[in-house]
């Protein structure tokens, strides 16, 4: 193990290949490894020891850190947490232990995942010794660790490239998934023509005039008029005008107020240039049709 420079009690950090130097104001970041590739990682770790080993080890595999000797110095850097793709805290911590950090954090809003590490690290002259309590402490530790909204729960005695390795495995399981794409666009070669209505790039004509609907609005008359005399639920309705999913309004079906006010968009303005304009019918409680050419 090379020679370790006295850690900083508060945000320590480390840079390799730059002579162990410490910077007080920026994370520990893994040289030569490309930006999309980095995970950011919040440590709390009283041991300096274990701090330092713990760190070189996340950097060589390719995380950012950010190194705390406590609680306190972490609550002062709330942006810090918030910011992170994953918090580790050691269960003993002094003055506010582990469990305790956990709570503070999620009382200031800070909603990273968070893993604990337990067990008393120790340097000896030849190996490292793990002091653990007993299995019965372990396990009723464990169950308040998940039960307080913990994501994993890890001995320190686990071989530190291997615990390295669980992070990152736990960090990819609770990454967020990227949000659907709003549907909100036609296809510039779809073409729909029923009766007096033309669809063409995304513009909505009734009988050769352009009635002036909105992407969001031709996207809803597109769903009915390529059904005529078929009902089309409220849902599938909205979900054209948003995108699949979006939730708006008050309770579950609060969504089906913006659908009738869009609908009663349309309706004007295809009024506005045919005022006998009745082509879109309500079934009450269901949804919307374009009516049938006669």
């Amino acid at each position: 193990m090379p020679a370790m420079m006295a850690p900083d009690e508060r945000d320590s950090t480390v840079r390799l290949g730059q002579n162990d130097m410490r910077s007080s104001t920026r994370p520990a970041v893994p040289a030569a490894i490309g930006q999309a590739e980095l995970r950011r990682v919040v440590l709390v770790e009283s041991d300096p020891y274990y701090r330092e080993v713990l760190t070189l080890e996340l950097l060589r595999q390719g995380f950012v850190v950010h190194a705390f000797a406590d609680g306190a110095s972490l609550l002062g850097s709330l942006a810090t947490a918030i910011d992170a793709d994953l918090v580790v805290l050691d269960w003993d911590l002094p003055k506010m232990p582990g469990i305790k950090l956990l709570a503070q954090l999620r009382q200031h809003g800070v909603n990273t995942p968070v893993v604990f590490l337990t067990g008393k690290v120790m340097a000896g002259n030849e190996h490292e010794r793990c002091l653990l309590a007993p299995r019965e402490t372990l396990n009723a530790y464990e169950c308040m660790a998940f039960d307080q909204g913990a994501v994993d729960f890890i001995a320190k005695s686990r071989d530190r490239q291997v615990l390295v390795r669980r992070l990152r495995s736990v960090v990819e399981l609770v990454k967020p998934k990227p949000r659907p794409k709003p549907k909100t666009d036609l296809p510039v070669q779809e073409r729909l023509a029923c009766d007096k209505l033309l669809l063409e790039n995304s513009r909505a004509s009734w009988n050769q005039v352009d009635v002036g609907l909105t992407l969001g609005e031709c996207n809803i008359v597109y769903l009915l008029a390529s059904k005529p005399g078929n009902f089309v639920t409220y849902r599938a309705v909205y979900d054209r005008l948003r995108h699949e999913g979006f939730i708006a309004g008050e309770g579950a079906e609060g969504y089906r107020a913006n659908v009738r006010s869009a609908i009663k968009r349309i309706r004007n303005k295809f009024r506005a240039f045919d005022p006998t304009f009745d082509e879109i019918e309500n079934y009450t409680g269901f949804g919307y049709c374009w009516r049938k050419p006669s």
